[in-house]
Order: structure tokens, then C-alpha cells, then sequence
């Protein structure tokens, strides 16, 4: 069969969905429509934003859709169903999409995940990936079900999780992958027509929860090493902190594992003026970067000659 132009509608928000619209339209594909979350209030004006999906959209003149949910907003699936689509690639979206978006292009809707199903299907698998310890991960490309991420995998591809690996990183590399991937799965489509899939195992599967600031709270009772995947994979967002020896919040931007040994202390406690602390597992933490309650962001050291923290004190 002969390659043929497909029609082709996009739905996503962020800068990871942005960078595999960028690819599309780099690529010369028909992007007929983008959908993406409505303009929000955003930053320390509240002013109101666009997307970076829609301002890419809008930037190349294609036609953006801002619907606040399908389910209450008849008109709006009228109009996807109206657009005639060959198919739909979607990226971090963030709606709900009801079976009659699902069904409405002639090859379906396809997702772009950034976890290799059937682990982490869910909002936050770039995180929970660095925070349980994976040794890798990936991008699967698989066509939309009415379920959470549970519909049948089209396409896969991985990437070792380091030592170095952080949240940013893995994000950038996996938004990169995604691209490339949906690129391949399209190029399929339009010269065979169909796309071969597997459908997903249920074993093995988890679910990578929405992440909340709580998330972002140290529990010195844990290990070290989890508290230190815990900075790499919630920074810069939702961010991580504990409370000083006053209850007040201290956020935590850098640490290290530390080879330091012999210095006792109690679990939260600050051991010596290089910053080690005290862990669940009695290893070492050493915290290089500190931003005090209504205070910028300082190494250790500066936090501890300003008066902000002192040995011995433990955190909370």
C-alpha cells in the first residue's frame, strides 16, 4: 500500500506533549486541529496562560480546542467527530476522553505513555519511575481504551535510570523518545494502513499517582538512598522539604549520599558543619542545598554561619 497523508487531530498540554507536536508538524503531517487544557492563571502575576502546546498550535496557524470536559460539553465531540479524522495522538492531555472521542478517528487515538506498560500506568510515571528505584524506563506508544492507560501497546522503547537521572532529565529524554516513536507508529499507519499491537499483561502493573506537596515531605525514618531518589524525582516540583528545629519549613534543593561513619545522632539530626544527617537506615545524608523559611536558596554552610539551622538540631 502506498503511503497516504493522514488527518490527524492533537491533544496535549505541557512541553512534553509540545515537543512531539513540534516533531509532527516539523515532519510535514497533516495536523488538522490540536486540543489542549484551557488558558490558566499561572506564576507569581496569576496570569492568565496559554499551554505550550497551544501557543506552538497557534504559531503554525493550526486551530486550537479548549474544551473544559467533553462529558459536559456535547457540542465538543460533535465538533471532534465532525473533523474527520484519520487518527488522534495523545500526549499528556490531561481530560478524560469518553469512548465516543475514542471511537471517533478511523485508527483510533493513540498515547503517547512515558512508562513502559503495564508499570506505572497513571498521572506521574516520569517520578515514580527515579522514586522506586527502577532501573529503567520508556515510552509506550498504545491506542486508547476506555481504561487508564490499559489499552493494547503499539510501539516501546527504553532508557536506563542513573545515578544522574533526575525528573528534568528523564523528562526531556523521554518527551525527545516519545516524538521519535509516534513519528515511526505514524509513518506505519500511513503506508500499511493498520497498526499491529499487544495487548497490555496485567501483571505487573501499578499505578503512578497523582503527585501532591505531601509527596514532597522527607521522612528521615526512610533510607537514605529513597530520600535521595526522593530529590531527584520530586524536584523541581512538587518540591521537597522538612521542618528545622522551630517547625518551620525548610526546603531541601541538593544532597549527596555521604561515606561519612562514627558520628552517632539520632534520626533527623544534624551531625557535623558539612551538613550530614542522620537516616532511617543509619547511613548519611548530606544536604549542600538549603532554602530557609522566608529565606532564598543557599548552600549548607551559608544556612548554618546565618543562623537558619545549627548542629545538633533535628529536623522534622
Amino acid at each position: 500500500m502506498s503511503s497516504e497523508k493522514l488527518r490527524i487531530a492533537f491533544m496535549g498540554t505541557p512541553d512534553f506533549a509540545a515537543v512531539a507536536l513540534k516533531a509532527l508538524i516539523d515532519a510535514g503531517h497533516d495536523v488538522v486541529a490540536v486540543y489542549s487544557q484551557p488558558p490558566r492563571p499561572k506564576g507569581r502575576g496569576n496570569k492568565v496562560q496559554k499551554s505550550p502546546t497551544h501557543e506552538l498550535a497557534e504559531s503554525h496557524n493550526i486551530s486550537v480546542y479548549t474544551p473544559v470536559s467533553f462529558k459536559k460539553e456535547p457540542a465538543a465531540v460533535t465538533a471532534f467527530q465532525n473533523l474527520d479524522l484519520d487518527v488522534a495522538i495523545v500526549a499528556a492531555y490531561g481530560l478524560l476522553l469518553p469512548k465516543s472521542i475514542l471511537d471517533a478517528p478511523k485508527h483510533g487515538c493513540l498515547n503517547i505513555h512515558g512508562s513502559l506498560l503495564p508499570r506505572w500506568r497513571g498521572a506521574a510515571p516520569i517520578q515514580r519511575a527515579i522514586l522506586d528505584g527502577d532501573a529503567e524506563t520508556g515510552i509506550t506508544i498504545m491506542q486508547m481504551d476506555v481504561g487508564l492507560d490499559t489499552g493494547p501497546m503499539i510501539l516501546k522503547d527504553s532508557v536506563p535510570i542513573t545515578a544522574e537521572t533526575n525528573a528534568q532529565n528523564l523528562h526531556d529524554a523521554l518527551a525527545d523518545m516519545g516524538a521519535r516513536l509516534t513519528l515511526d507508529a505514524l509513518d506505519t499507519l500511513a503506508c500499511d494502513g493498520k497498526l499491529d499491537n499487544e495487548v497490555q499483561p496485567e501483571e505487573g502493573a501499578n499505578y503512578a499517582s497523582r503527585l501532591s506537596r505531601d509527596d514532597g515531605r522527607i521522612d528521615w525514618t526512610n533510607k537514605a538512598d529513597y530520600i535521595e531518589r526522593q530529590l531527584r524525582a520530586l524536584t523541581p516540583w512538587p518540591g521537597v522539604w522538612c521542618t528545622d528545629a522551630d517547625g518551620k519549613r525548610l526546603k531541601i534543593h541538593a544532597v549527596e549520599l555521604s561515606d561519612a561513619s562514627n558520628l552517632g545522632g539520632e534520626i533527623g539530626q544534624i551531625l557535623d558543619k558539612k551538613g550530614n544527617v542522620r537516616c532511617g537506615d543509619q547511613a548519611l545524608l548530606r544536604l549542600t542545598r538549603v532554602q530557609p523559611e522566608n529565606a532564598k536558596a543557599m548552600d549548607f554552610a551559608s544556612a548554618l554561619n546565618g543562623g537558619y539551622i545549627a548542629i545538633n538540631d533535628i529536623l522534622g
